[in-house]
């Protein structure tokens, strides 16, 4: 792409949403966005981002990275083992994380953690055995959970149902499934996160099950760095982004963008117990 045609893409301050939206999940911790991290949260801020919600892959990445976000009180936390790196999911790491939940109050969640069998990197039945034990985890801390499911949607389902999850706070996190997954998500009493590929031409399936969901059970996220919208799709993903991905979701839902950026952002904030937005 040129250099003229790349600086040609509109940037998303300029579609002024109002600085009460949340991202819902986002990896600031990855490079590069964590080298440049007070500039990605003013750029966020800029695009009408209020708060954010940062996911630590584990007790590892936890000790690593928080200094980091010290300074920036917007930003919480979830923390979890990922489906494909389960064997990491020992009981050291689970009392690391119990530890970890009880001292830091900006940990709101369990997550991301489900099953991975598009990548496959780890025995099926070590991801299910780091599945539930996660999910234990999130009953005795009382914290929602959110779910990475990718070519597993029936078996995570199943695995949340047959443990007491439904109609406990899970949140499905980058969703990407058809009307009949979102629905059945929905009946759980679950949640839905939609990222930045709700933009791509081919997605149709996936704006079709957005139209089909109920508002107050949808959330927005960017996944950044990776999964950037249009018009920025072949870039670094990062948090300002997420407004592009709004404009598209109420598209869907033939909403304003500004109604549909404030009504995700409450969901997000009742979702994990986070502040209320400030007054205008």
């Amino acid at each position: 792409m040129s250099k003229k045609k790349k600086q040609d893409r509109p940037t998303p301050d300029t579609l002024r949403l109002p600085c009460v939206g949340v991202e819902s999940h986002a990896h600031l911790d990855f490079e590069p966005l964590a080298l440049e991290l007070p500039a990605v949260l003013a750029r966020a801020r800029a695009a009408g981002v209020d708060r954010l919600m940062q996911i630590f892959l584990g007790p590892e990445a936890y000790r690593k990275a928080v200094a980091l976000f010290h300074p920036h009180e917007q930003v919480d936390f979830t923390i979890g083992v990922h489906p494909n790196h389960a064997g990491e999911c020992t009981d050291e790491a689970l009392a690391a994380m119990e530890a970890i939940c009880r001292q830091d109050g900006r940990i709101k969640g369990i997550g991301e953690i489900g099953l991975d069998f598009y990548w496959n990197r780890v025995d099926p039945a070590v991801q299910r055995t780091a599945f539930a034990a996660q999910l234990e985890l999130a009953r005795t801390l009382e914290l929602p959970v959110v779910i990475h499911s990718r070519d597993a949607h029936a078996e995570a389902v199943a695995m949340l149902k047959d443990l007491g999850f439904a109609h406990r706070p899970v949140l499905w996190h980058c969703f990407g499934g058809d009307v009949d997954q979102a629905r059945e998500v929905v009946a759980a009493g679950w949640h839905l996160s939609i990222p930045g590929p709700v933009t791509y031409s081919r997605n149709a399936a996936l704006r079709e099950a957005v139209a089909a969901v109920p508002l107050q059970r949808l959330m927005l996220e960017t996944d950044c760095p990776y999964l950037t919208p249009d018009p920025w799709r072949g870039t670094t993903n990062e948090p300002a982004l997420m407004a592009f991905t709004a404009v598209e979701v109420a598209r869907c839902k033939a909403m304003d963008p500004a109604e549909l950026w404030a009504a995700t952002g409450q969901t997000a904030r009742e979702f994990f117990g986070l502040p209320a937005c400030p007054a205008p």
